[in-house]
């Protein structure tokens, strides 16, 4: 018997109506995660640059998120942890209506309190694995944040 495919991932979290409350906007100071599709979809209209990648904790696999301002196309670090996403300005987010605003942004929302914890690890899960790897292989390849930091590759 054939195990169903589950429900994707956009259709599991689905959008949020858009809000620039006070709550919604501290979600940016921590940029939402792109699911390894959209990222993908990201890097290939340009926004490769403004990227950073987050390793994890166990240095096992790395997500590819819109950068922290200051941190575009290097690798996460407490540093800039505090600056806020590359792609907010004036309080508005660059990516609204695009088509490449992260899925963790759209589905997050001061009415979901609680939620985004499924979502984030739903997206983490969907980076740990051969695609998410080889999309993280093809962005170190063309920006080289460890040269640059005098670091080796994990």
């Amino acid at each position: 018997m054939q195990k169903k495919p589950g429900k994707s991932l956009k259709n599991k979290y689905p959008p949020s109506p858009p809000c620039s409350c006070a709550i919604c906007l501290m979600y940016c100071n921590r940029p939402g995660w792109w699911t390894v599709e959209e990222a993908a979809q990201a890097f290939n209209a340009g926004f490769e640059k403004r990227m950073m990648l987050e390793l994890s904790p166990e240095l096992t696999f790395g997500v590819l998120s819109p950068a922290f301002k200051g941190c575009e196309g290097s690798v996460a670090t407490n540093a800039y942890k505090h600056s806020g996403c590359t792609f907010l300005a004036d309080g508005l987010c660059e990516l609204h209506g695009t088509g490449h605003q992260p899925l963790e942004c759209r589905f997050c929302h001061h009415d979901r309190t609680g939620l985004g914890i499924q979502c984030h690890t739903d997206i983490e899960a969907d980076w740990h694995t051969p695609a998410g790897k080889e999309l993280v292989e093809r962005w170190n390849k063309l920006l080289r944040p460890f040269e640059r930091l005098n670091m080796y590759s994990f």
